[in-house]
């Protein structure tokens, strides 16, 4: 089976402080930030490089989206903390960053004829009056795939690149092994 290339959209990483953080003590500290509690129970830290953008909750949560790579999330998960920290020394230097959640894209170079993937691929979910795509839920790995009539693909679920790519080939390979591509 050729190989696919895939793109990475979006990657979800989170991380545990360990101790509670006061919001509006952070929100001063920062600049770039939205911090509105009666819209949003946490403030919104926007990082330009890399390009992402940090929630951060009283409880010592953080999540961060909008990184392309592991990487960057990792990364500005690191620089929110150490600027967190020149306002609460006492936030701890060790902590776990955990990856939620990757988003990527990728082209089977081909167009699919999306009833006939519905009919012929089993954990499939189709209904075009709701949603042009198609939604196809792999268990190895465990990832959801939104197959579109051009033959782009959004595989999303997935906690490694790795578990993307495998995804998205291992749907391309049964797709031709019924003919549908």
């Amino acid at each position: 089976m050729n190989d696919v290339d895939i793109k990475i959209e979006n990657i979800v990483a989170s991380a545990t402080l360990g101790k509670s953080i006061d919001l509006t003590k952070v929100s001063k500290a920062l600049k770039n930030v939205d911090f509105n509690r009666e819209q949003f129970p946490g403030l919104v830290y926007k990082l330009k490089n890399p390009k992402t953008a940090a929630l951060i909750f009283g409880s010592g949560k953080l999540v961060c989206t909008g990184a392309k790579s592991i990487e960057d999330s990792k990364r500005a998960i690191k620089i929110t903390v150490d600027k967190m920290r020149t306002m609460d020394p006492e936030i701890p230097e060790d902590f776990e960053i955990k990856i939620q959640n990757i988003v990527a894209s990728a082209n089977l170079g081909k167009p699919l004829n999306l009833e006939a993937v519905a009919l012929g691929l089993e954990n499939t979910e189709y209904e075009p009056e709701q949603f042009p795509g198609l939604v196809y839920r792999l268990d190895d790995p465990k990832v959801v795939l939104l197959l579109f009539g051009s033959g782009k693909v959004v595989c999303t679920g997935a906690k490694s690149a790795e578990d993307a790519k495998l995804g998205v080939e291992r749907t391309k390979a049964r797709l031709a092994e019924l003919d549908l591509i």
